[in-house]
């Protein structure tokens, strides 16, 4: 055997003796794309499941949608943005208790966590979000919302109110408003029904399941009116 043979079978009986076992390396795989897939949905992305009808026409129920935090790194949420959010407290019963195969899955989004609602913000702090003018529709700063989103057939809210948002709040409401637990039915709470912007995950980008039903979420334009600005006035 020439020195070259010899280095040769040197070298392969080494990395014979650093290969790992296959199953070592199918569980090194497994904890490396679920780090990554947490790091995805800690600052970037994150799929959630749709709790409830609040949302149709929108969102049916089971709807898998696309959450992206990416928007928020440098503004702030708009009035129109359609958010998922964090329980503010007692809003939602307790969570769900999870067996370690649904911790791994709800921490990839496969699997419904609790803990989250999803609504569209129609107010931000300072503004005055009323109900409702003579043509029964919500007002924010005394500009008319008209609202195409809102479920067919229903008005815009059956339950008066007239709240200012404090600093660093939202007013958020479902679109099946005759089947959205929204800040309409939370003023007894801190807050009087507002949540604080914090709690808010990110805005949701798009339906991604089922496939029949993808859709990019937008913004609608009602919320486009210069006036809302115009005549917000910012509380502390």
């Amino acid at each position: 055997m020439t020195h070259l043979d010899t280095l040769r079978s040197v070298a392969t009986t080494a990395g014979e003796r650093r290969r790992l076992p296959a199953w070592l390396e199918l569980v090194l795989l497994l904890v490396v794309a679920v780090v990554l897939s947490l790091i995805i949905k800690t600052f970037l992305v994150q799929m959630f499941f749709v709790p409830s009808e609040s949302m149709e026409p929108l969102f049916v129920k089971d709807d898998r949608i696309l959450v992206q935090k990416v928007s928020y790194w440098t503004g702030d949420v708009q009035r129109g943005d359609v958010v998922v959010f964090d329980d503010p407290g007692g809003w939602l019963g307790p969570e769900p208790k999870l067996n370690p195969l649904q911790k791994v899955l709800a921490a990839v989004g496969l699997y419904p966590t609790g803990g989250h609602l999803v609504k569209r913000v129609i107010g931000i702090g300072g503004d005055r979000v009323k109900c409702c003018d003579v043509k029964g529709r919500i007002t924010v700063n005394g500009v008319a919302l008209d609202e195409p989103y809102v479920k067919k057939g229903e008005s815009p809210s059956d339950e008066d109110f007239d709240v200012t948002v404090p600093a660093g709040r939202l007013w958020v409401m479902g679109d099946n408003r005759a089947n959205s637990e929204d800040s309409r039915f939370h003023e007894n709470l801190p807050g009087h029904g507002t949540i604080p912007e914090n709690d808010v995950v990110g805005k949701v980008w798009a339906i991604v399941w089922p496939l029949s039903r993808f859709d990019i979420v937008g913004r609608p334009s009602t919320f486009d009116q210069p006036a809302l600005d115009h005549q917000a006035h910012p509380q502390g």
